[in-house]
């Protein structure tokens, strides 16, 4: 071997040397780097969405074949979901906390448990569909446009809230988004929602109107007379029970003959659905607005969820069901966990990365109580606001004749 052979596999020595030199060097760095990476709120995403396989639909007068049984799921909308069940409860268990401590008074019934509900039926629709509920709708509000401060505001009475905090617990409302309550007695927003699919098809509308009441009101006589005019007049109407079992406080084989609630109203089709899967959920609302757009007709779908917290704050919600039998709702069913599962696994997102979505979440609510807790109440003034139509040209009938209010210009007092 000369001597220019033996000096060039010396060099080569050498760099391949210097170069496991750098390898090892840079290995030991890693871990610090990988660190780094996984501590910043960034997620990988993969390309293409992901195909969920829907649980099987539970029908009444429609056919398997027109339901969908798969749907596909943008990476970033699992996020969102995630994001907004998680804000839903962090909100839910700050009121309960605020009642303890009795800063919120009064009735209070909170939506812990139901979140996917909720969530689920957004992700389907607009805010030109309209949507009317019952008293347990803190986080429809928040999902229809009111920011969790507003929501928490107006529970603690402020001026600052979503009602000027004149409403309270039962009676948000934000007709800007076509969002109608809120509202206190039992099953009487459902044929309030009738009057709303009336409206919109009269307007000539491609909307539908979402109503929606729980177990303990789907026994009420105005329930069935609603169903009654909207299939005679074929209104684009989601008649939407949420099954959480219990109603006020009895389960639903002692208070309903009938617990299949998707069955109730003879010849308009039903739905049953897990209301603890919003994939499901968002599918199955997707499906029917066009199907009751398409069909014109209306529509029942049940969901079958359940609640945490009793029926209100003043009920502790064990005298008729068991601890352990919540315990194993939260274990097995529990939709914001059954959510960060997915999320994992089909690697959309980290443990840690989803843990931190979480931290984000209470800090958000923590510093929106904060900020609530500071706030003015309504003062006196406002009192009366609202109350009558501010409009001078209108005549205002009083107690008596003598004490109306009669416009300028009107006919004299006789």
């Amino acid at each position: 071997m000369c001597i220019r052979d033996r000096y060039q596999r010396r060099v080569h020595g050498d760099i391949i040397q210097y170069l496991i030199r750098m390898l090892l060097k840079l290995s030991k760095a890693l871990p610090r780097v990988q660190t780094q990476l996984v501590s910043r709120p960034q997620f990988y995403f993969s390309s293409g969405d992901i195909e969920v396989t829907l649980p099987k639909f539970d029908l009444h007068r429609l056919d398997q074949s027109l339901v969908p049984k798969t749907i596909k799921v943008p990476r970033e909308e699992a996020l969102r979901f995630f994001r907004e069940m998680t804000t839903s409860r962090r909100m839910e268990i700050a009121c309960d906390a605020l009642y303890k401590t009795k800063e919120i008074r009064g009735f209070c019934h909170l939506y812990d448990g139901q979140e996917a509900v909720a969530t689920g039926i957004e992700a389907a629709l607009t805010f030109e569909d309209p949507l009317i509920t019952a008293y347990r709708d803190h986080c429809q509000a928040y999902l229809r446009g009111k920011s969790p401060y507003q929501v928490i505001a107006e529970l603690l009475g402020k001026a600052t809230g979503a009602t000027q905090g004149r409403g309270g617990s039962m009676h948000f409302y934000n007709k800007v988004n076509n969002f109608y309550g809120g509202n206190g007695i039992v099953g009487a927003q459902v044929p309030v929602g009738t009057g709303l699919a009336f409206a919109l098809k009269y307007l000539k509308k491609d909307n539908i109107c979402i109503s929606m009441y729980g177990d303990g009101a789907a026994n009420q006589g105005q329930l069935f007379e609603a169903a009654n005019m909207a299939l005679l007049w074929k209104l684009p109407q989601i008649f939407v029970c949420e099954n959480n079992r219990y109603a006020m406080g009895t389960p639903t084989s002692r208070h309903s003959s009938n617990p299949e609630f998707y069955k109730r109203f003879d010849v308009m089709p039903g739905i049953k659905v897990d209301g603890n899967n919003v994939f499901a959920v968002k599918a199955i609302f997707q499906w029917s607005k066009q199907w009751i757009i398409q069909n014109q007709t209306p529509l029942c779908i049940e969901l079958d969820t359940y609640r945490y917290h009793g029926h209100s704050m003043s009920d502790p919600g064990i005298s008729y069901r068991t601890r352990e039998e919540v315990s194993q709702q939260r274990k097995e069913r529990d939709c914001i966990e059954t959510l960060k599962r997915f999320i994992i696994e089909n690697k959309i997102a980290t443990e840690e990365q989803v843990k931190a979505i979480d931290k984000e979440v209470r800090a958000e609510i923590d510093a929106a109580v904060e900020k609530a807790r500071a706030d003015p109440l309504p003062n006196e003034a406002s009192l009366t606001k609202d109350v009558y139509v501010e409009n001078p040209d209108y005549y205002i009938r009083n107690t008596t004749y003598d004490k109306s209010y009669f416009p300028q210009g009107s006919v004299e007092r006789r």
